[in-house]
């Protein structure tokens, strides 16, 4: 779901109207917003869409708990001023304290589910640090994962299973037997976002190609004197996606971070003064956006194992 302010929480620009969020701080308090029973337990909710009675329609909300959703039949979901077409069966996970907003067409009947975790639940169990460190729950809507048919019946595969212990009488068993089929689904989810970077070559290339365009229009403007380096933020909220998204797609696709291709951007501009002008080499950081001569020329050599100085020389 996310480039924004920072890094956890995926940001919206709210519509004309400016509605304020709507914090959702108990799985029992969204299940009553569906119009849906009580859940089977406090913690931890199960949902299936088929049985929501009515789904709060244009309406920004904020999870004080983890989701993690396949959906079909929700016709859009919004993100920053672009809207994502949600036809074919998606997953996506949502963390909490992070914000979204749905609109349905009232010509789509919702169908899928949807699982809720609330940090309590995992609490002192191993997953608990676990949940934080899979990106996917940083991404934006627009990054949501796309399955195939066959991933789609594994990852049901084990919501059955999660149902099943869920619907089940309570006993000493239950919370480490759902906690496992919860770290099962996570895993694959991860395994199957990977594929997705591999798989999506069009769509990645197009972005790859704008990271490419963006970094140059950013190193031949002024941007680097007045606004210093650029972030990966920055750079990720110019291209529409989350930080932790692009990290992630170009870290599969490059073998490289968005941080490492900033500097080499840098690194490669910085050649071309050395070699190409008589600048001097504070001018020459000062130039690409370093308050000090020293922190460039540690960076340069760090990346080329080369001095600045030493690299000039080779040309001469």
């Amino acid at each position: 779901m996310v480039g924004g302010k920072n890094d956890n929480t995926k940001q919206i620009k709210m519509d004309h109207q400016n509605t304020k969020p709507i914090r959702i701080k108990t799985i029992v308090e969204f299940h009553q917003l569906l119009g849906l029973p009580k859940p089977k337990h406090p913690l931890i909710g199960v949902v299936d869409y088929s049985q929501v009675k009515h789904l709060p329609n244009e309406s920004a909300m904020i999870f004080d708990f983890y989701s993690v959703s396949i959906k079909r039949g929700v016709s859009k979901m919004i993100y920053g001023q672009q809207q994502y077409d949600f036809d074919e069966g998606i997953m996506y996970f949502i963390a909490p304290n992070q914000t979204f907003k749905v609109e349905i067409d009232e010509s789509y009947k919702p169908k899928g589910w949807m699982l809720l975790i609330h940090p309590d639940f995992i609490w002192n169990t191993p997953l608990a640090k676990k949940i934080r460190q899979y990106e996917y729950f940083n991404y934006s809507v627009n990054e949501a994962l796309w399955l195939s048919e066959k991933e789609e019946a594994i990852i049901s595969g084990i919501m059955a299973n999660i149902q099943e212990e869920y619907h089940s009488n309570i006993d000493k068993f239950s919370k480490n037997i759902i906690i496992s089929h919860i770290e099962n689904l996570l895993s694959y989810s991860e395994r199957f976002y990977n594929r997705q970077f591999i798989t999506r070559e069009k769509a990645n290339h197009q972005i790859l190609e704008r990271l490419e365009k963006s970094l140059n229009d950013y190193f031949n403007s002024d941007s680097l004197i007045s606004k210093g380096l650029p972030t990966v933020q920055n750079i990720a909220h110019n291209l529409n996606v989350s930080s932790s998204y692009l990290s992630s797609l170009l870290r599969v696709v490059t073998g490289k971070n968005t941080q490492q291709h900033i500097h080499e951007k840098l690194i490669e501009k910085a050649k071309e003064k050395l070699s190409t002008t008589e600048l001097s080499i504070s001018e020459i950081a000062y130039g690409l956006g370093f308050e000090h001569s020293q922190a460039f020329s540690r960076l340069f050599k760090s990346k080329t194992n080369q001095s600045p100085s030493e690299f000039r020389q080779s040309f001469n």
